[in-house]
């Protein structure tokens, strides 16, 4: 295979976690990897990876195929603007920034410029990510799957349509934060009746990993997999009452509305 030469405007947590998912994956022996970041201290902490620094995002854009745009979507729009000299037909724009579009890159770049978009999460950090991965139709098969292969070696991967790209950060972008807080009521609860606080975090954190395997793995729909749970004039059934009163998943339905109508608003 030839050598992929990757570019990453920005090195911050969602980068590095990207650079050192492709240093120690499958494609490691194939990549050469630069990075441009102004906190110049960043680029540096990950020399030991094979990091190559740029001075400028254009000089990165010029010795780069593809181009990971890993910075902030108040930001995106000046990077671009900074890297458009350097971009050609050839250049793969790669967006992790929520709302951004493929048409305002191409409008900062070129006018058929090649972009992917992608939603990543925050266990990206841990080599768990969940990311959802859409293109326009400038890029190949090929460009898209070298993409698509590095963030599945950085955990989960799913192709989704480029319109519902906003969509689906409620789904996995988001979606961590929401985990957390529900994670922080049993927690709560648990120490509110004396049970420390450690050990409730192991015992719920275990509960949420089994749970999720039950979800892909066990071949039951997620009915089925309540019911399993539930024996009749049980403990489970006395606390889904009250979950079922409060309304959870209209709640939950709420929070995701709530999720995407921000990002049609920040959106570009």
């Amino acid at each position: 295979m030839d050598n992929i030469k990757i570019g990453f405007i920005g090195t911050g947590n969602m980068g590095a976690a990207i650079i050192k998912g492709i240093a120690s994956g499958e494609l490691s022996g194939n990549v050469s990897i630069s990075a441009y970041d102004p906190d110049t201290a960043k680029v540096e902490a990950l020399s030991s990876f094979g990091v190559v620094s740029c001075g400028s995002e254009e000089e990165l854009v010029k010795s780069c195929k593809y181009v990971f745009l890993a910075v902030k979507p108040q930001i995106i729009g000046e990077v671009l603007e900074n890297a458009a000299a350097g971009a050609s037909a050839d250049t793969v724009f790669i967006s992790i920034a929520a709302g951004i579009s493929d048409e305002f890159i191409a409008s900062k770049t070129l006018p058929e410029a090649k972009v992917i978009l992608v939603m990543p999460n925050t266990p990206l950090l841990l080599g768990e990510g969940a990311s959802a991965l859409s293109r326009n139709d400038k890029v190949t098969d090929e460009e898209f799957g070298i993409i698509l292969n590095i963030f599945r070696m950085c955990g989960k991967a799913e192709v989704i349509s480029k319109d519902k790209m906003k969509e689906i950060i409620a789904i996995n972008g988001s979606s961590p934060a929401f985990i957390y807080l529900f994670a922080k009521g049993f927690i709560d609860y648990a120490d509110s009746v004396g049970i420390d606080r450690s050990v409730a975090a192991e015992l719920f954190s275990q509960s949420l990993i089994g749970s999720a395997k039950m979800i892909t793995d066990s071949g039951y729909t997620i009915d089925e997999l309540i019911k399993m749970v539930s024996s009749p004039g049980g403990t489970t059934i006395a606390g889904l009452d009250d979950l079922y009163r409060g309304n959870l998943t209209d709640t939950v339905k709420k929070c995701c509305e709530s999720c995407t109508r921000r990002a049609y608003e920040l959106s570009k």
